[in-house]
């Protein structure tokens, strides 16, 4: 049977000192006569003796309950080893050691520490800091009192619920109290909102759209990224414009049409020249008469121009160019209106069915060039922050605008910048992240996202310093992503919760809609023919008296009209 006897750091300590003290004793007393002798505390007589005894300690080396034993010439203990003891649950526990020579030498694995790590999270309660904003936390709708973790939802408080899921802790929810993510104030050299909550050990743990930047990251810790994004541009939909009265002239442009009536002008003149050049158009009128007085020539200017005007609406005329020459002009004026008209038709139908929206901006360029559209982020917010330091020059001009604009253009929460888009109708733009613009747009169908993404960053949870239980989070976040968790709850949280989808169901019905036409787009149509028979009605009239006068002046009679 083995006997294990526990001493104290205190008492083997006190047994090696008195060990070696008697043995450097007797080997001092072995080599010479030691005298022994009365001393008083008062006095300043020395004993014979003290110094050889000491030196003699500083040289010995023995084993004793602490190890080796072993002084250096200053008489400090050396080469002695000391062991690191972790509590843990189930008592303590050795991890590694720890000696003058080669510093400290762990003992446990990467995987064992996390597994006790994972072990001390068990059962316990952490204290979670978060901020209100769509749709990651907000207050539950219900009609009853609710306190707690239960009176908030999102899916921030979805994700750390599946995290204590998974690494088995408790937690408990509390609002940041001055409703501010966490930025540095120089002149102050202090942080706000969250970062402050951690670093002032009032809270374990922060999550929210808090977004991982380097400033914030010497401050505390971050775990992997849970969402990717970026900053983009939330801006007030463009008006639909009423369609054109003369939108079926939209398909080709006004110098595509002045071109197109100089060709016609032009083909219909060099007809009438080639025609007249040419003998083959020259023709009996009289053909039972082979000998006529004269002949005649079909292609008049205004033969001519109706022969043009006939090809060009694909319909053609009574009469056909004869001379190889005036079929070549024909040829190519055939071909012109080919191509042409099918280039019209196939665009007629886009023109006629979209109704074109012009959008003022549409990058972040577009809103550096100019100063009627203010624009502005949230305050103290990753966003200002990445304008500021930012050593873009488009990027920095904007940043001098938004500090300057006055009044200011800076709103101190999310909801306020989308209002102000709102409310501004066309004359605000509002700089936030891209996740945030979805969740927005997916419920206010007046909104829409302008441009891409200005830079790529993450949304990541926030720890004290040196926490250690960021690689446990970390690892069950990297889980939830493995396992498609994270995707699921952005679509729950974006396109179905809280009115989600409606925006889509809007683009489904105009989509449907998108090939009926009203009299908003032709209309010109008719206009152009009941225009067309008005001057009809007219020329009646005009050819009617001037043929009567010209009857008259030839009868020598009064017109009926005079």
């Amino acid at each position: 049977m083995k006997l294990v006897i526990f001493l104290q750091a205190e008492t083997a300590l006190m047994y090696d000192a008195v060990h070696l003290f008697a043995k450097a004793l007797h080997d001092l007393d072995s080599s010479q006569r030691i005298d022994i002798k009365p001393l008083s505390c008062d006095a300043a007589d020395t004993w014979l003796h003290g110094y050889s005894l000491i030196n003699y300690m500083k040289i010995v080396e023995m084993k004793g309950l602490t190890g080796v034993i072993k002084f250096d010439n200053q008489g400090f203990r050396s080469n002695f080893e000391l062991d690191i003891i972790e509590l843990t649950k189930n008592g303590l526990q050795k991890i590694g050691s720890w000696n003058s020579t080669e510093g400290i030498n762990f003992t446990r694995t990467y995987h064992e520490m996390i597994h006790q790590i994972v072990e001390n999270l068990t059962n316990k309660t952490m204290i979670v800091t978060t901020i209100l904003s769509a749709p990651y936390c907000m207050r539950k709708d219900s009609s009853d009192k609710l306190i707690g973790n239960a009176q908030y939802e999102g899916y921030s408080i979805d994700l750390i619920y599946e995290i204590s899921r998974i690494l088995h802790f408790n937690y408990q929810i509390v609002l940041v109290p001055d409703g501010r993510y966490g930025s540095f104030n120089k002149e102050t050299r202090e942080w706000d909102g969250m970062i402050r909550e951690l670093l002032d050990q009032r809270a374990d743990i922060a999550i929210a759209d808090l977004t991982i930047t380097y400033e914030r990251e010497q401050a505390v810790d971050f775990t992997m990224p849970f969402m990717s994004l970026g900053i983009s541009i939330l801006y007030r939909k463009p008006i639909k414009q009423p369609p054109n009265l003369f939108s079926f002239l939209s398909p080709l442009s006004l110098d595509v049409w002045i071109y197109m009536a100089t060709a016609y002008l032009g083909v219909s003149v060099l007809l009438f020249i080639l025609a007249r050049f040419t003998p083959y158009e020259w023709q009996n009128p009289h053909p039972c008469n082979p000998n006529p007085d004269h002949l005649e020539n079909q292609f008049t200017l205004l033969n001519c121009m109706w022969f043009a005007i006939g090809s060009l609406m694909q319909q053609g005329c009574d009469f056909l160019p004869k001379a190889v020459s005036t079929r070549m002009v024909a040829g190519m004026w055939w071909f012109f209106t080919l191509i042409m008209i099918s280039s019209y038709t196939a665009n007629l139908a886009a023109f006629l069915t979209v109704e074109r929206m012009d959008s003022p901006i549409e990058s972040a360029e577009d809103l550096a060039k100019q100063t009627k559209i203010k624009y502005g982020a949230l305050q103290g917010g990753s966003t200002v922050a990445f304008f500021r330091d930012s050593n873009f020059s488009t990027y920095q001009r904007m940043w001098s605008f938004m500090e300057s604009a006055r009044p200011s253009v800076f709103t101190d929460s999310n909801s306020d910048g989308v209002e102000r888009v709102i409310k501004g109708k066309g004359n605000y733009a509002f700089l936030m992240e891209s996740t945030s613009i979805e969740y927005v747009i997916e419920r206010n169908c007046d909104l829409t996202q302008i441009g891409g993404l200005l830079d790529s960053k993450g949304y990541g949870i926030a720890m004290p310093p040196n926490s250690p239980y960021r690689t446990a989070i970390s690892s069950a976040v990297l889980k939830l992503q493995e396992e498609g968790k994270l995707h699921i709850l952005k679509t729950k949280w974006w396109k179905e919760k809280r009115g989600g989808g409606a925006c889509r169901d809007d683009a489904l019905k105009s989509s449907s809609a998108a090939n009926e036409l009203g009299l908003a787009n032709v209309g010109g149509v008719f206009v152009v023919l009941m225009g067309g028979m008005g001057v009809a009605c007219v020329i009646a009239v005009c050819e009617f008296v001037w043929k009567s006068r010209k009857v008259a002046v030839e009868e020598r009679v009064s017109s009926p009209l005079t």
